[in-house]
């Protein structure tokens, strides 16, 4: 009863400050006032009476910690999807991921009809210097089977502090088993990818936005040029990347143009209300450069595309994108937990909003064989449930996916179009020359 009246003081102090923040709405306009709701002492009793009935006559024992976390998540996830509470652990990786990096082996695993079964190895990494390779069985960590326990155990104990050491049993694909011993650490993530295609025109591809990245491409492009290596066209892969930090995508965008708004935010809150723009200097000036997109291509990955696509630097190529035009700010608690907090929307150059409706390609091209008459599984954001409504009201329907079959050839179709802009641009200069 004691832990109750604690939480009734709490829950009092959010109260006087429901009440406070009610009266400088009041102070502030009508429509102001009008939306704010105060909580009455009746509604915060309620809580307190839905506690301890859940304390009290639970099936099992409930932790109280337990259950005031779960408030807390239930309040966030009743806003939009991707508002959250970030337990201490969660905030720390959540900061890890910003930084492309996590605490690892430096090995992605999958369940496979009941076994753990390894992906992918980075390089390099421990798991990399002690021969795993895809393909490969985990049936053991730390001396504890996999088979028989539930694999999200077995997963969760690969994770663990950098410095410790974990023994895995690892079956290869010819039955041998070897027992390994390996320290985690700090893995660095490869979040971008580059590859010379006809002999002229670089493709890069963008896995999520990490806080380097922009300067990873930059030194990227820098690194080509200093081979001797004269670029014809550019291809930036967007597709199937969720997006990640805002500010190097909007550092990309910058690189990339001269001149012109990047990407506004809108909020409530004053500090939300923001205008990015580009600086003079380019990389790669005059060289084209398209982007190729799909309906995994979200957040920040569609800042970047928009911002080109408006600013008239960039060709998209693909299928309109999945429309998470919100922003989530990261806010630290005094618990060492976190929330992540959707605090505003995102626009284009343009003022388009993107949430719920995506970016449009200027070449529609689709990455699947998809049937005329099947539906496609794969979610946007405007299929979540909760996601913000798109400001503007306007709903584009996706017509031109829903009637035609095209080939997942996206790609070849960006170097197709960079080999048509190449044969003009060689077009017009010819007759100056001959002048």
């Amino acid at each position: 009863m004691k832990r109750l009246i604690i939480y009734g003081i709490g829950l009092l102090v959010l109260a006087c400050g429901t009440a406070a923040a009610a009266q400088e709405a009041t102070a502030g306009t009508p429509a102001d006032a009008a939306r704010t709701t105060q909580l009455t002492l009746d509604d915060l009793r309620s809580f307190t009476d839905v506690f301890n009935q859940v304390r009290r006559n639970y099936v099992e024992e409930v932790d109280d910690k337990m259950l005031l976390e779960a408030a807390i998540t239930g309040m966030l996830t009743e806003l939009d999807p991707h508002s959250a509470y970030l337990p201490d652990k969660d905030f720390e990786d959540l900061e890890n991921s910003s930084r492309g990096q996590y605490i690892g082996l430096g090995f992605d695993v999958a369940a496979e009809d009941g076994r753990v079964v390894v992906k992918q190895v980075i390089s390099p990494s421990p798991a990399d210097s002690a021969g795993i390779d895809p393909g490969d069985l985990i049936t053991s960590v730390d001396g504890k089977p996999v088979k028989g326990r539930p694999l999200v155990d077995s997963i969760d104990d690969l994770s663990g502090l950098p410095g410790s050491e974990v023994v895995l049993t690892v079956m290869k694909p010819d039955e041998s088993i070897h027992t390994l011993k390996l320290t985690r650490e700090f893995i660095k993530v490869p979040a971008l990818s580059y590859r010379l295609l006809d002999q002229r025109f670089g493709y890069y591809h963008l896995v999520y936005f990490h806080r380097d990245i922009a300067n990873d491409l930059k030194q990227s492009l820098d690194s080509v040029q200093a081979d001797g290596t004269t670029l014809q066209g550019l291809i930036l892969d967007l597709r199937n990347n969720p997006g990640g930090v805002l500010q190097p995508a909007v550092e990309m965008a910058d690189g990339f143009l001269d001149s012109g708004t990047i990407v506004t935010t809108r909020g409530r809150n004053s500090s939300m209300q923001m205008e990015f723009t580009a600086k003079p200097g380019q990389w790669l000036p005059e060289i084209p450069l398209v982007i190729i997109v799909d309906r995994g291509t979200a957040s920040a990955s569609e800042v970047l595309a928009g911002a080109l696509q408006d600013n008239g630097r960039a060709v998209i190529l693909g299928e309109r994108t999945f429309g998470k035009g919100s922003v989530q700010s990261v806010l630290p608690l005094r618990n060492g937990a976190g929330i992540k907090l959707t605090t505003a929307r995102y626009y284009t150059p343009s003022g388009r909003s993107i949430q719920a409706e995506g970016i449009q390609p200027d070449v529609w091209a689709s990455g699947d064989l998809q049937r005329v008459t099947g539906p496609d599984e794969r979610k946007r954001e405007a299929d979540l449930e909760r996601h913000l409504q798109n400001e503007t009201g306007l709903h584009n329907a996706d017509a031109r996916e829903s009637t035609r079959i095209e080939e997942d050839y996206p790609l070849h179709e960006a170097v197709n179009l960079l080999r048509a802009v190449t044969v003009l641009s060689q077009s017009t200069r010819q007759p100056e020359t001959a002048q």
